[in-house]
C-alpha cells in the first residue's frame, strides 16, 4: 500500500513540473526582458529577441554597430525606455501570432531631451520545436522618424564670443575679419619654386609647412588652399602677398585686440583648443572644433564669453527632405564689463614700455581697477593668428620674458611696506609719533647673536621719530619697530592687511606671504619689506587704501558694478597719520619721492627698493617700487614696480614714471 501512494505522489508531481514546462512565455515578459535589455544598452542580446524577419533585413553586427554609433554620435546619455505590462495578463486566442504594445522613451543628447512613444509588434515564432514571442524591429524603434533608408545629420551653429569691455564700452576683445591668405594650386603651375619661397618669406612659414598644405588629400587643382591668416592693419604684407599671381584673399572672422600690447596680459587671446585642455574641459560642452581662452581674462572667463553652439539632430530622406528630431538653440556669449579705463591703461603701458615690470591703478574710494599693465609685452593678435616657430622661440628665449604677466606676481616690496609695519606699531601702542629712537650711524644690529649680520640705512639721522624714519626712509626704525610689536602681533596686524589670505580677485594674483619668520633677523628683515615678505602690486594698492578712506581698507574690483567691499583696520587717526607722512615722502625736499612733487597736485607716496640676492655682501639685483595718490582729490592711486634698478637710480626710475602718468592723468 505504500509503496502504492509513493507511486502515484511521485506520478502527480511529475504532472505538475510537466504542466509548468509545457507554458510558453508570455510576449509581455519577452517584451519587458527586451526593454530592460535595451535600458542597459546591451545591444547585442537584444538581437536576440529579434524576428526571423528582422533579422534578415538586419545583421547582428550591423544591429549593434548602428545603436550604439548613433547614441556615441548624438551622445546619447539617461536612457530610459518604460514598458508597462498590462495589469492582467491578455488573453491570447490559441492561433493569434501577433501582439503589439506601447512604450515611451526620454533620453538626453548633443541637442537636448529627445522623447517619444511609439508601439512595438510582437510574433510567435518555432524555433527548436518550441513557440516564443519576438520583436518585429525595424528602424523606427530607435527613432519613430528614422525609417529605412533615412540618415542622421548633425550640424552646429557657432555661438557669438561674448566681447571685453571697458568702463566707457570700448572693445578690449571684439570681433572682427581678418584676411585668410591661400592659393589655388592650378595657378601655380611652372612656377611652385618661386612663389613657395616668396610665401615662406611673407607668411613666415617654411616651405614643408606649405607643401603639407598643398599636398593634404581634399586639394584639388582648381580648389583654394588656406595657408594663414593675416591682420587686416598688415596692409603692406597683403600687398606683396596679392601682387603673387596664385595667392588669393578672403575675409573670415577672428578675436580682434584692437589695443595690442597695452592689454595683452590683462586680457589674454584665444586659439584652437589642443588635446590636453579638451581633457580637462570635455565634460563642460567644449568640443575638439571649438576656440579657447589661452590667457588672462580670455582664458578666466572662457565659459562666460563662449556661448554654447546650437545642435540640430536632423532625419534626412531619402527624397532630399528632412525632419528636425532634436534641437538647442545657439547661446551666444555674454560680454564682460570691465572697470578698467582704456586711456590710463594705455597711459600706464607707455610709462613702462621698454621696461620689464607691473604697473596698476585703481580708484582707491571704489576700488575699481582702472589699469593693470604688464611688460614687456605681446601682440595677442599674432597669438591668435599664431606665431611662427621663429617667433615663438624669439618669445620664449627673451630674458625679459614677455609672455609673463607680473601685476599678479608676487614680490619682495621693500620700502613701499613701511606704512604698514608704521600702522600696526601705532595701533598695538608699541610706537607713538612724537616717540623718537637713538639711532646712530648707516648700520645697526641689536646684538652679538647677530654676528656679521646688519641692517643699512641711506641716511643718517639722530634721533628718529616716525615721521623722519617715513620720509628717509629708515630701515633701521622699522626693522627696530617690528621687532618691538613682536613675531605674533606683527603677524596678526599683516593678516588684517589681508596677507597669507587667498584673493578672490576676477585676475588669479599670487597670495601675498609673511614668511617663516622663524628668528630675530627674519622679524627686523621684514619690518622694512624685505625677509620672506611677498605681495603683489594689486594687493599693495588695496592696503594703501585706509590712508584715504578713514582707516578702511578697499578690497578692489575688476568687473563693472561689483559691489563695494571694506572693512576697518585701523582707525581714522592713524590713517590720517600715515597719510600725512606719506605727503611729506613726496613735499617735503629731503623725502625720497620729491622728484615726484608737482605744483597744484600735491601726491602723497612711498618709495621702495627691494633688494634680490643671495646673501648680505653680495651684490644682487634690485627693484624699484613707487606707489601715490592725490590728497586733494584721491580718486586715483598708482603704482609701479620696475626690475633691474640698480645701477641707474634705483626707486627713482618708477617715481619718474608715476608722475609723468599722473600728469597725463591731470
Amino acid at each position: 500500500m505504500k509503496k502504492l501512494l509513493g507511486l502515484l505522489m511521485m506520478l502527480f508531481l511529475f504532472t505538475i513540473v510537466g504542466a509548468g514546462c509545457s507554458k510558453e512565455p508570455t510576449p509581455e515578459d519577452q517584451f519587458a526582458a527586451y526593454i530592460k535589455l535595451w535600458n542597459e544598452q546591451k545591444f547585442d542580446k537584444m538581437y536576440d529577441y529579434l524576428t526571423d524577419g528582422s533579422k534578415e533585413v538586419i545583421t547582428k553586427e550591423d544591429f549593434i554597430n548602428r545603436y550604439q554609433k548613433i547614441y556615441e554620435d548624438l551622445q546619447i546619455k539617461d536612457l530610459k525606455i518604460d514598458f508597462k505590462k498590462p495589469a492582467e495578463e491578455e488573453k491570447l486566442d490559441k492561433d493569434q501570432k501577433s501582439v503589439t504594445y506601447d512604450f515611451s522613451a526620454s533620453m538626453n543628447s548633443i541637442a537636448g531631451e529627445i522623447k517619444f512613444t511609439h508601439t512595438a509588434k510582437m510574433k510567435k515564432e518555432e524555433r527548436e520545436k518550441k513557440n516564443n514571442w519576438y520583436v518585429d524591429w525595424n528602424t523606427t524603434y530607435i527613432f519613430p522618424q528614422l525609417k529605412d533608408g533615412d540618415k542622421i545629420a548633425i550640424s552646429n551653429s557657432k555661438p557669438k564670443r561674448g566681447q571685453i569691455l571697458d568702463r566707457s564700452g570700448n572693445s578690449l576683445a571684439m570681433n572682427g575679419n581678418v584676411y585668410e591668405v591661400g592659393v589655388v594650386p592650378g595657378m601655380m603651375e611652372g612656377q611652385e619654386g618661386p612663389v613657395i619661397q616668396q610665401l615662406s618669406s611673407l607668411l613666415k612659414m617654411t616651405p614643408d609647412q606649405i607643401n603639407k598644405a598643398l599636398n593634404a588629400s581634399w586639394v584639388k587643382p582648381d580648389l583654394f588652399v588656406p595657408l594663414k591668416k593675416v591682420s587686416m592693419d598688415d596692409q603692406e604684407r597683403i600687398a606683396q602677398l596679392i601682387a603673387l599671381e596664385p595667392v588669393q584673399t578672403k575675409k573670415v572672422e577672428a578675436r580682434i585686440y584692437p589695443y595690442k600690447e597695452a592689454a595683452a596680459h590683462l586680457i589674454g587671446y584665444v586659439g584652437s583648443i589642443t588635446a590636453e585642455e579638451l581633457e580637462k574641459v570635455k565634460d563642460k560642452g567644449y568640443t575638439s572644433n571649438d576656440i579657447i581662452g589661452k590667457r588672462g581674462l580670455e582664458e578666466v572667463y572662457d565659459e562666460h564669453l563662449k556661448g554654447k553652439s546650437g545642435v540640430k539632430i536632423t532625419i534626412k530622406k531619402p527624397d532630399g527632405s528632412t525632419e528636425i528630431l532634436a534641437e538647442k538653440p545657439v547661446e551666444d556669449g555674454q560680454d564682460l564689463k570691465l572697470t578698467i579705463d582704456i586711456d590710463k591703461q594705455a597711459s600706464l603701458y607707455g610709462q613702462l614700455v621698454g621696461e620689464p615690470g607691473a604697473g596698476a591703478v585703481i580708484d582707491p574710494v571704489s576700488g575699481e581697477t582702472l589699469a593693470l599693465v604688464s611688460s614687456p609685452s605681446f601682440d595677442p593678435n599674432q597669438a591668435t593668428l599664431g606665431f611662427s616657430s621663429s617667433e615663438w622661440k624669439q618669445l620664449q628665449d627673451d630674458p625679459l620674458k614677455p609672455m609673463t604677466a607680473r601685476f599678479n606676481k608676487a614680490y619682495a616690496p621693500g620700502s613701499v611696506f613701511k606704512p604698514l609695519t608704521a600702522s600696526i606699531g601705532l595701533k598695538n601702542n608699541t610706537i607713538t609719533t612724537e616717540q623718537t629712537m637713538d639711532i646712530k650711524g648707516l648700520q645697526w644690529q641689536k646684538g652679538a647673536s647677530w654676528g656679521g649680520y646688519y641692517v643699512t640705512r641711506v641716511h643718517e639721522a639722530n634721533p628718529v621719530n616716525l615721521e623722519k624714519a617715513m620720509v628717509f626712509s629708515d630701515n633701521i626704525y622699522f626693522a627696530r619697530t617690528a621687532l618691538e610689536i613682536g613675531k605674533d602681533p606683527f603677524t596678526a596686524g599683516l593678516k588684517e592687511f589681508g596677507f597669507e589670505e587667498d584673493s578672490d580677485y576676477p585676475f588669479p594674483l599670487e597670495k601675498s606671504t609673511i614668511g617663516k619668520l622663524e628668528n630675530e633677523i627674519s622679524l627686523a628683515d621684514s619690518g622694512y619689506g624685505q625677509g620672506q615678505i611677498q605681495m603683489s602690486i594689486v594687493h599693495l594698492l588695496q592696503t594703501y587704501t585706509p590712508f584715504v578712506n578713514g582707516g578702511n581698507m578697499v578690497k578692489p574690483s575688476l568687473i563693472l558694478d561689483t559691489e563695494k567691499s571694506e572693512k576697518q583696520v585701523v582707525s581714522p587717526e592713524i590713517a590720517a597719520t600715515v597719510s600725512s607722512q606719506l605727503r611729506k615722502v613726496v613735499g617735503d625736499a629731503e623725502g625720497t619721492a620729491h622728484s615726484a612733487e608737482m605744483a597744484d597736485y600735491p601726491l602723497a607716496g612711498k618709495t621702495g627698493t627691494a633688494e634680490i640676492k643671495e646673501k648680505q655682501g653680495v651684490k644682487g639685483t634690485e627693484n624699484g617700487w613707487f606707489i601715490a595718490y592725490n590728497t586733494n582729490s584721491p580718486a586715483l592711486m598708482a603704482a609701479i614696480m620696475i626690475e633691474n634698478v640698480q645701477d641707474r637710480g634705483g626707486s627713482q626710475v618708477p617715481v619718474k614714471k608715476v608722475k609723468n602718468f599722473f600728469m597725463e592723468a591731470k
